[in-house]
């Protein structure tokens, strides 16, 4: 099963007929006098704008005025939710009730937001573990899943996310406080805070069990296998979704990451997504949706949100989903640990206005742990908490570095950077970016151009590293480092015409990934032909660590 949440509609209103859901948008806060940061914020969240040159005294973060919301409620016919962020209060009015509310002296404006409300089906992770102590297969695979992205090289430097907090939101936490992936982060008392959105209380054990599976990958361990590399960190948990009301979710994000923010979080892992179910293909496009701007919000606060792409790769809709569309968000993809590439579920890139996403990419098949065992699932709802761990282990060897700079260095640690693709981003995050000097990588091919055509030339002689043939496995299952031709075709514009993996090894039968579209045979995959894209375009080639661009005009 595909495991990033996203919603299906059954049909169903839950809204009564003549009302809709507003936000109301207030025009000044008037209790400024009266707010203290200091007794409002986590001291970790203080420490975290410090760091940041955040004014800890900034009118965003002043509370909405609970006279203002009181007058609302007087009118509307259920209040829903407040953004100290967006200075705003969420509920349902009929339409006589929004013109009241508009008369309001103190409201600056209102917004609708739909003019009814849905019940909703969300992917629910189907927990078919029956034993917490893992076998020979699934030590490979949650070996593989780490070691992907350097566990060891984060292990020999005593690196483990300690002193990093970690939110993530997402629709339970079943057996939470009992689950034994979990037992060295209960012992340690490092689960700092959980809140239900959803019920509006602290208790985050029903809903599901797909954040207790997500919450694994970022830093459980199991019969003293890791399964996610964040083991040392300290987290919040957040029940962000529902089975019903589903336009609902999104004001539950908004107010698990102001809920995030004010208790010290310092990253976000959301593996949570919104397609066509609310919005178009044009939406995507970072700034649109609710839960992009409260993203980019949270990033200005310092928090390092992480998201995965979703699931959407086979499907109509085929592109990420919001709020991995955002700019400030490190958006993750999936990929298939016995190919070593793109899985084919993952969501593409890039945005609706061409950036790139997703950022970088990691396993999207693992292992994970619920309350009936450890099984093996699959989603980019597991490759996105794998890089969350990633983070915070990153965020460790560099302390003083901003969120930013951090998500720079998550993408420059990918295994293909400087190369990307829509599939890949930079590729897999590696851990010994953060310790060792970068090397000048040796040249591995040669581009020959001519009048009509371009030809890659692989150099396959004198290779004495370990990558000379075939593909680097970590165990005879899982890939490490294919050793496959990445190539892709840059227009003026910026952004990827085509993109295409190659398996050189297959000598007269090479097996061509035209990832932006299909696969296919050729004989001369690695010949390119000048007249299929307009000129003029740049071509940039990966192998083996090598990157070239060449200028076509």
């Amino acid at each position: 099963m595909r495991n990033i949440l996203t919603v299906c509609l059954i049909g169903l209103c839950s809204l009564s007929y003549g009302q809709s859901k507003v936000w109301v948008f207030f025009k000044d806060k008037p209790d400024v006098k009266a707010f203290n940061p200091h007794t409002f914020f986590d001291q970790k969240a203080i420490d975290r704008r410090v760091k940041h040159g955040v004014d800890i005294y900034d009118l965003t973060d002043v509370p909405v005025s609970e006279n203002y919301i009181a007058q609302v409620e007087t009118i509307c016919t259920k209040s829903r939710a407040t953004s100290r962020w967006f200075n705003a209060l969420c509920c349902d009015a009929t339409d006589g009730e929004v013109e009241r509310i508009k008369a309001l002296p103190f409201v600056s404006h209102v917004k609708t937001v739909s003019s009814i409300e849905k019940f909703a089906a969300g992917l629910s992770l189907h927990d078919v573990g029956g034993d917490f102590e893992p076998d020979e297969e699934q030590i490979s695979l949650l070996q593989a899943q780490v070691q992907r992205m350097g566990a060891s090289v984060f292990k020999d430097n005593n690196v483990d996310g300690k002193g990093v907090r970690i939110a993530i939101f997402d629709v339970g936490f079943k057996s939470y406080r009992t689950n034994p992936a979990f037992n060295h982060i209960r012992q340690d008392n490092r689960i700092i805070k959980t809140y239900n959105f959803v019920q509006d209380k602290e208790d985050v054990e029903n809903g599901g069990t797909h954040g207790t599976f997500v919450m694994s990958c970022v830093g459980g361990i199991i019969d003293g296998q890791q399964m996610g590399l964040a083991t040392g960190a300290e987290f919040l948990l957040a029940r962000t979704e529902t089975w019903t009301e589903f336009y609902s979710e999104e004001e539950n994000w908004l107010a698990a990451a102001e809920w995030a923010d004010k208790n010290g979080a310092d990253v976000i892992n959301s593996s949570l997504g919104y397609t066509f179910h609310r919005y178009f293909r044009e939406d995507m496009d970072g700034e649109t949706s609710l839960v992009a701007r409260a993203a980019n919000m949270a990033a200005s606060k310092g928090i390092l949100v992480v998201n995965s792409a979703g699931n959407e790769g086979n499907d109509h809709w085929k592109n990420i989903g919001t709020p991995a569309d955002a700019d400030s968000v490190l958006s993750i993809g999936g990929i298939n640990p016995r190919t070593g590439i793109h899985t084919s579920f993952s969501s593409f890139g890039p945005t609706w206005d061409k950036r790139l996403k997703p950022n970088v990419t990691a396993y999207g098949h693992v292992i994970g742990s619920g309350p009936k065992g450890i099984s093996g699932t699959q989603g980019t709802s597991f490759s996105g908490p794998l890089v969350a761990g990633f983070v915070a282990c990153a965020m460790q060897t560099r302390p003083a570095y901003s969120n930013m700079k951090i998500f720079d260095d998550i993408q420059k640690s990918g295994d293909l950077y400087p190369y990307f693709d829509y599939a890949h981003g930079y590729g897999v995050p590696q851990a010994n970016y953060f310790f060792a000097m970068p090397t000048k990588p040796r040249k591995t091919f040669e581009v020959d151009v001519d009048n009509t055509s371009i030809r890659i030339e692989l150099d396959t002689v004198g290779w004495t590293d370990g990558l000379t043939a075939g593909n680097h496995k970590i165990d005879k299952n899982y890939i490490a480092w294919p050793d496959y031709v990445f190539y892709h075709v840059e227009n003026t514009k910026g952004y990827l015409d085509k993109y295409f993996v190659v398996n050189p090894e297959n000598s007269e039968d090479y097996i061509v990934d035209d990832l932006a579209g299909k696969g296919t045979k050729s004989s001369s995959p690695l010949v390119i032909m000048k007249s299929e894209y307009a000129k003029p375009f740049t071509l940039r080639v990966f192998y083996k660590g090598y990157v070239e661009t060449v200028e076509i005009k």
